[in-house]
């Protein structure tokens, strides 16, 4: 799959850093996952847009892009999966000479992205990748886009499945590391698709901290 450099009046950072997200994404990803980690960008880039930000749009780009990389097979490490894809994600840029803040920024925008009431309250280029995936995965702030320019985005990554390709992702990392699904939404998506899984809520973490009361 090709990336548009332009959907509608919006136009995508062109260089060889989002050259190479494009081509890695769309080797380590489903076809599915891919399609939102691009449709997360044009999302993002619309908002940021529509409300006026500025940001660095190649951060933005670079971090919505590779924001998943934590799901898949090739990068999943043995943290929460939005951890060992920024550390993936950092990794690649710096050893492509991207510039170290910009990675770190990057880094911020990929581990956060799954925190809502933090993400959005930290600079644009963090907030913008948490706002775009959550666009897709939720529908969240959908009501900031214009209908004509949803259409145009999933015409080119239509959804195709994807529901149920990220809840059975997710539950992939739970299945391997239930650690990393205590206190998360990656619990709730495991208690759906795993028979019988089982992990600490926070209520039995505190029952058992080391105190008598």
């Amino acid at each position: 799959m090709t990336s548009p450099l332009a959907i509608g009046a919006y136009i995508a950072p062109d260089s060889k850093y989002t050259r190479n997200a494009v081509s890695l994404v769309e080797r380590v990803h489903s076809k599915a996952m891919m399609a939102h980690v691009h449709r997360t960008w044009w999302f993002a880039e619309f908002l940021g847009q529509r409300r006026g930000l500025k940001y660095d749009r190649e951060v933005v780009y670079l971090a919505s892009l590779y924001h998943d990389l934590g799901l898949t097979e090739s990068y999943g490490a043995d943290g929460r999966f939005e951890v060992d894809g920024a550390d993936a994600a950092r990794r690649i840029l710096l050893s492509t000479d991207y510039p170290a803040e910009k990675a770190e920024q990057v880094w911020d925008a990929i581990a956060l992205h799954s925190s809502g009431g933090i993400a959005e309250r930290k600079e644009p280029e963090i907030a913008l990748v948490y706002l775009g995936a959550h666009v897709d995965v939720f529908g969240m702030f959908l009501d900031e886009i214009t209908p004509s320019f949803i259409d145009d985005v999933l015409q080119i990554y239509p959804r195709d499945g994807f529901k149920q390709a990220f809840q059975l992702a997710i539950a992939e990392v739970a299945r391997k590391k239930p650690h990393t699904a205590i206190g998360t939404g990656v619990a709730d998506v495991a208690r759906r698709h795993i028979h019988g899984f089982e992990c600490p809520d926070v209520c039995d973490l505190i029952d058992h901290a080391p105190f008598e009361s």
